[in-house]
């Protein structure tokens, strides 16, 4: 491509998505001086991010003037413009998307319609996320795994845009000890791992902490011992299961017992009933 004219190239997702996160379509472009889109409103966002010039972006009755390393982020339904310089017009790549998801991961960057600038980004690393969102359109025989991976790389461009805009991102302090923080790691490792084998020894070695001052801290919290948490965890997480119709076997493997004999045993210690007649009951 010439960069001493103006050019505009554009990839379109095929698939028409309901996503959480989907791209429409993705393009690059060098406009004449002065080209001008809008007053207008689009009904999807769209991310432009300046690689060369400069130009001027208006909405939500505020005025940005825009050059290399800036990214403008236009919202659905909100009025919009923007101009290229006369002097020196700029070169962009942007991408339009949808999806329920998208307002939020935008917030969650601190973009929002009453700043939707984002100064100081690299464009050579920033444009590698875009020419892979077009490549995406361009190499699979499957449109639905290209809407796939366009969205994926969507979402690293949109945490690429998230640390060049770290300073706008909302902190909430946290008023949590120590104590209470290394509990709670505790607590979600075995919410998320109470399907596998889980050991203290291998509790304590992944989140970094010595065995008994783990146990010790753990029982201070929540008064009850790590692997009585994880039997409490299994437990309530089997009577649900019974209610469906798995077999007694399936569902001690889904709480991560091998042995359904053993799984058994410790179900009518924790809860009074034998798995079978505490799924009766519940039918009852």
């Amino acid at each position: 491509m010439n960069q001493d004219h103006s050019y505009f190239t554009v990839h379109i997702n095929p698939v028409h998505s309901t996503n959480e996160l989907s791209v429409l379509f993705s393009g690059e472009g060098k406009p004449i001086p002065l080209h001008k889109m809008g007053p207008a409103v689009h009904d999807y966002y769209l991310i432009h991010t300046v690689h060369s010039g400069e130009g001027t972006f208006e909405m939500h009755n505020r005025s940005y003037r825009c050059s290399a390393g800036d990214t403008f982020v236009i919202y659905p339904g909100e009025l919009f413009s923007y101009i290229a310089d006369s002097q020196h017009p700029w070169h962009y790549t942007w991408v339009a998307f949808s999806g329920r998801a998208a307002g939020n991961l935008l917030s969650q960057i601190g973009v929002s319609p009453h700043q939707a600038v984002i100064s100081g980004s690299n464009p050579r690393s920033i444009r590698h996320y875009y020419r892979h969102i077009r490549s995406s359109f361009q190499h699979s025989d499957t449109p639905v795994l290209e809407d796939m991976e366009s969205a994926a790389w969507l979402r690293l461009l949109i945490r690429e845009l998230g640390r060049m805009n770290s300073h706008q991102i909302a902190f909430t302090p946290t008023t949590e000890t120590d104590i209470e923080r290394q509990v709670g790691q505790a607590i979600r490792f075995l919410e998320l791992q109470y399907t596998q084998t889980v050991s203290i020894e291998e509790l304590a070695h992944t989140l970094g902490y010595h065995r008994t001052y783990l146990c010790k801290m753990f029982k201070q919290s929540t008064g009850l011992a790590p692997m009585q948490y994880l039997l409490k965890v299994r437990m309530e997480r089997a009577k649900q299961l019974l209610e469906t119709s798995m077999t007694i076997d399936q569902v001690a493997a889904s709480v991560g017992f091998n042995d359904a004999l053993y799984f058994s045993k410790q179900f009518r210690k924790w809860s009074g009933s034998a798995p079978s007649v505490y799924r009766k009951e519940q039918k009852a």
